[in-house]
C-alpha cells in the first residue's frame, strides 16, 4: 500500500513520486503568501538522472512517498562501465552502471561494504559508509619541521580521488576520508601508521 505524504511532511532526504519519476527532496522552504495560500519551494534531485530542479507546490499538496528496500552488498571489481557488487545475503553479483554511482565511485575500494537501495527490484542508489580508508599513491614530499602547519598539499588516492591533506602525509599512508564531504579526516591508525 502506498504511503501518502503532503508538503507539510517534507524532510530532507525524503523520496517522493512526482511526474512519473522518483525525486529526493534536497531542500524545501515553506512560504506564506499575502492573501493567497502558502507554497512550498523545493529543490528536488531525480534519482535516475541526477538532475536537480527547483519547483514550487501548493501547501498541503499530496504525493506518494517512496520507501526503498535495502540490501547489504560488497564492492568487488569494475568491469567496463559497470561496478560489480556481491549481495551479502545470497552472494549474487549485481552490476551497477557508473552513471548511477556518479562521484561515489571515487570512494570504492576492494571489499567495501555498502547499502544498495532498491525500488521495484531495481537498484536506484548506493549508500556509502560515512568514512572510507584509502591509500595515498601520489603526493609531493613534506618538509622537515612542517608537520602541523595550517597549510596543506594535494594527495591522489588509490581510486583517483584527489584530496587536500596535511604536509606530513606521505605516499603509502592510509587515510580516512569523509564520503559526505570528500575531506581528509585523519590517518588510519588501524593500519599501523
Amino acid at each position: 500500500m502506498a504511503q501518502i505524504v503532503d508538503t507539510n511532511s517534507f524532510r530532507q532526504g525524503m523520496m517522493i513520486k512526482w511526474e512519473d519519476s522518483i525525486w529526493e527532496i534536497v531542500d524545501y522552504q515553506h512560504h506564506k503568501m499575502g492573501r493567497g495560500g502558502a507554497i512550498v519551494r523545493t529543490k528536488l534531485k531525480n534519482i535516475y538522472s541526477g538532475t536537480i530542479i527547483e519547483t514550487s507546490f501548493r501547501a498541503g499538496e499530496r504525493f506518494e512517498r517512496v520507501v526503498f528496500d535495502e540490501r547489504e552488498a560488497q564492492y568487488i571489481y569494475k568491469e567496463g562501465d559497470n561496478y560489480v557488487f556481491m549481495d551479502l545475503e545470497n552472494y549474487d553479483q549485481i552490476y551497477i552502471p557508473a552513471t548511477l554511482l556518479g562521484d561515489k565511485a571515487m570512494y570504492l575500494s576492494d571489499n567495501l561494504e555498502v547499502t544498495l537501495r532498491l525500488y521495484e527490484g531495481n537498484v536506484v542508489g548506493v549508500d556509502l559508509p560515512n568514512t572510507v580508508a584509502l591509500k595515498v599513491v601520489d603526493t609531493p614530499p613534506g618538509y622537515k619541521g612542517d608537520t602541523v602547519s595550517g597549510g596543506g598539499k594535494p594527495a591522489t588516492l588509490e581510486t583517483g580521488l584527489t584530496v587536500t591533506v596535511p604536509m606530513f602525509v606521505e605516499v603509502g599512508d592510509v587515510l580516512l576520508i569523509d564520503t559526505r564531504t570528500g575531506e581528509y579526516l585523519e590517518r588510519d591508525k588501524s593500519k599501523g601508521v
